[in-house]
């Protein structure tokens, strides 16, 4: 049997685990490892008899609580995620996230290099109702209010990586919408970004980025090309498409969660996946 998740902190009531990039947080199939909210279920009701180290099951114990997802990452993001074990615990903490007191940090690999050290993106989102994604939003005047603050960590080339033949638009709805930036002349160079959402709208940080003018590696709904996503959604997705992508999910990583509860704060850190880490490690790096 795979690896349900890392667990990162465990006690009476808290389950925080480090999502890999790839497995929804809910539910999309019958496959019952196929979320992160089954496999949670499967672990708390000790379905795998760990001790025998065989990989046999044990029945499900109907009388222990299922699990509570707090808060949801999306399906390409890896990172902190944070599950409540009884209902007490998960209202508790919904109405500490409600209050927008909890301090989350991203870290994001962007195309090209962010000139200003530290910024804050202020700008609308809502859906896009031109994209033939259904799912993709974008900014427009008349969304709701969103604002990401970022810090440039690092800023680097790869010299083992072709020059980018993609181009993106902002993703942006009313004024600006259709600007295409083109990204076919410039070295294959990089920011490393670390990224505080103020607000938690849907795609928040990728549709910032992108918006920024510098969109997140691998981002296959927000990376300007809406092909790519529907290839990857449709199975047909092509070797010359993944190369373009670069990496297999997008490099978006929820590395710190912080908050404070019963009296007491709450601090949860996880380092990015390897082909993140690795990234980085290949590159010449400018400053």
């Amino acid at each position: 049997m795979e690896k349900l998740f890392a667990i990162i902190h465990e006690d009476a009531d808290l389950l925080v685990v480090h999502k890999p990039a790839g497995l929804v947080c809910h539910p999309t199939k019958g496959d019952e490892y196929s979320s992160l909210i089954s496999r949670a279920r499967i672990y708390l009701s000790g379905a795998r008899h760990e001790a025998l180290g065989t990989g046999q099951f044990l029945a499900p114990d109907a009388s222990r609580p299922a699990p509570h997802l707090i808060h949801r990452l999306d399906r390409e993001t890896s990172g902190i995620v944070l599950l409540a074990k009884n209902a007490m615990a998960a209202g508790e903490l919904g109405k500490i996230w409600e209050t927008r007191t909890v301090l989350k940090e991203y870290l994001a690999i962007v195309h090209g290099h962010v000139h200003e050290d530290h910024g804050l993106i202020d700008a609308p989102l809502g859906k896009d109702e031109a994209s033939p994604v259904a799912i993709k939003d974008c900014v427009r005047p008349d969304g709701a209010p969103a604002q990401t603050e970022f810090f440039v960590e690092k800023r680097f080339v790869r010299v083992d990586l072709p020059r980018s033949g993609n181009a993106f638009s902002r993703s942006a709805g009313g004024e600006g919408r259709g600007e295409v930036v083109q990204l076919t002349n410039l070295p294959a160079s990089f920011t490393l970004l670390r990224l505080k959402p103020l607000t938690g709208r849907k795609h928040q940080i990728r549709l910032h980025l992108a918006h920024l003018g510098h969109p997140i590696v691998g981002d296959k709904i927000y990376g300007g090309d809406p092909d790519l996503y529907l290839a990857l959604v449709e199975n047909r997705l092509t070797d010359a498409q993944r190369a373009r992508l670069i990496l297999p999910h997008h490099a978006l990583h929820a590395g710190r969660l912080q908050f404070d509860w019963r009296g007491q704060t709450r601090q949860f850190n996880a380092q990015p996946e390897p082909d993140f880490a690795e990234f980085l490690i290949e590159k010449q790096e400018t400053r």
